[in-house]
């Protein structure tokens, strides 16, 4: 009998010493984890896209309240979204302006030359390394579908043109399109941005009308007849400066190709509404 309750005295001195030595340890080791990152998270969609520049919700939620980032980096989300978070924070919502991913090429299967058929990996990069892709565009969309694939909210599709369609209903702005193409064709811009010139070909005026009826030949019209100075030549291409871009339409009007067009349409980027804007 003796030996029995030794062993049992032994088990219960052992397992006192054990929960004091664990006790110690939790109080040691103990690293405080602000409560509001856990709510914060909570506040977060749980997309997890990466438009915010980390690699989760919960990484933004401790970048918020450790580092200092902005409660309104989550692309992801509303308005609504980033009042709470703000309210978490103690912080007045400053929302800054939406933007959204516009296709940066109009050469479609009718408009841009095609030097072969293509029947490699649908892939835009691996198209691109094994044959330069089929189009005789050095610039233009490879047309494989990898910004769509990479669109983590369904808001882009591959239209019968071979070319991205974008719903601005459904895009957050979280630019993963934008990293998986190899041409920065799909680009990121200020949803009230009025008119683009959407080509991205920085090649002369005499290469580009040899390989697409719709490219930009850098004739500089669109910046001589701006009358608000809003369209600038970088590298042959004409860029629109959103900022100062009002909408009027001359740059239109003076385009010869068609590339220069109003973004005034509807949310889905369809080719028969850009095919409208030509011949307004």
């Amino acid at each position: 009998m003796i030996p029995i309750l030794t062993a049992i005295g032994a088990m219960a001195f052992l397992g006192l010493l054990l929960s004091i030595v664990l006790g110690l340890a939790a109080k040691v080791f103990y690293v405080y984890v602000d409560p509001r990152i856990e709510q914060i998270c909570d506040a977060l969609p749980g997309a997890n896209c990466g438009g915010c520049g980390y690699a989760g919700c919960s990484d933004f939620a401790e970048a918020i309240v450790c580092l200092g980032a902005s409660p309104d980096g989550c692309v992801a989300a509303g308005a609504s979204t980033t009042e709470a978070v703000c309210s978490i924070m103690g912080l007045s919502a400053g929302l800054g302006e939406r933007y959204v991913a516009r296709i940066f090429c109009q050469g479609d299967e009718q408009k841009a030359v095609q030097r072969f058929d293509y029947n490699g990996a649908l892939d835009c990069a691996a198209a691109i390394v094994s044959t330069g892709g089929d189009k005789a565009c050095e610039f233009g969309c490879v047309g494989l579908g990898t910004c769509v694939r990479a669109c983590p909210f369904d808001a882009m599709e591959m239209g019968g043109n071979r070319l991205p369609l974008v719903d601005q209903n459904l895009c957050t702005g979280c630019g993963n399109c934008v990293q998986a193409c190899p041409r920065e064709i799909p680009l990121l811009i200020p949803i009230s941005q009025k008119t683009a010139n959407l080509c991205s070909s920085h090649e002369a005026g005499k290469t580009v009308k040899q390989v697409c009826s719709i490219g930009c030949i850098g004739c500089s019209v669109c910046k001589k007849k701006c009358p608000e100075g809003a369209v600038d030549m970088e590298d042959k291409l004409a860029v629109v400066n959103p900022a100062h871009c009002t909408g009027q339409g001359v740059c239109l009007e003076k385009c010869p190709t068609g590339s220069m067009v109003s973004l005034q349409s509807p949310a889905l980027e369809k080719p028969e509404a850009s095919s409208a804007q030509e011949t307004a």
